[in-house]
C-alpha cells in the first residue's frame, strides 16, 4: 500500500480515478468532470512526467493493482515563489477511507517536498466543512491561514475554501 510516484504509463488509470473524484465530490475540486474529461490523454501523461525535477508530481496508492488514492504536488516556478509547493487533487475512493491511505499519501508528498532543494512550505485548500480531510491535514502539520468565501461555484451555490500551509523545516 505504500504510495508510488505515478508515471505516464499510469495516465489512463489516474484519469479514470480523478474523473470519479470530480463526479462524486464536485464541491471538493476546482475542476469539473466535464472540463477534465475533455482533456486528451496526453495532458494526463504530461502531468505524470517522470522527470527528476518535474513541475508537478502525483503519488498513488495501489491495492491488488487497483489505484485507490492519489495526491499531487505542484512546484512554483517563478523566482520569488520557488520556495512554495501546492498540494492538489488529493482523493481516496469512498470505500477505502479510514484505511490510512490518505495519511500515507500525505507522508509521501511531504517527504518528496522536503527532498526538493529550496522548497520551504506546502499550501493547500480544503472545502469548509470537510472535517475528515481538515483533521488529516492538521495531524500532518498543516495550519489554517485564511478563508476564501465564494471560492468555487458548485451547481447554483458556492463553497468556501480553507487555506492551509505546512512549513517543511
Amino acid at each position: 500500500m505504500n504510495p508510488i510516484r505515478l508515471t505516464p504509463e499510469h495516465a489512463a488509470t489516474y484519469r479514470n480515478l480523478m474523473l470519479e473524484a470530480y463526479a462524486h465530490h464536485p464541491d471538493a475540486f476546482t475542476s469539473s468532470v466535464q472540463e477534465r474529461a475533455a482533456l486528451s490523454l496526453s495532458w494526463w501523461e504530461a502531468r505524470l512526467s517522470g522527470a527528476a525535477i518535474a513541475d508537478e508530481i502525483v503519488f498513488g496508492s495501489f491495492v491488488d493493482g487497483e489505484l485507490l488514492g492519489v495526491a499531487g504536488l505542484a512546484f512554483e516556478q517563478r523566482e520569488k515563489t520557488k520556495h512554495k509547493a501546492s498540494l492538489f487533487g488529493m482523493y481516496v475512493r469512498d470505500r477505502c477511507r479510514s484505511m490510512g491511505l490518505g495519511g500515507q499519501l500525505l507522508d509521501a508528498v511531504l517527504t518528496h517536498a522536503r527532498s526538493r532543494p529550496g522548497v520551504k512550505l506546502i499550501q493547500l485548500t480544503v472545502t469548509e466543512g470537510n472535517l475528515a480531510a481538515s483533521a488529516l491535514y492538521k495531524r500532518k502539520g498543516f495550519v489554517q491561514f485564511g478563508l476564501e468565501p465564494y471560492a468555487v461555484a458548485v451547481g447554483t451555490g458556492f463553497v468556501t475554501k480553507v487555506h492551509m500551509w505546512c512549513r517543511l523545516d
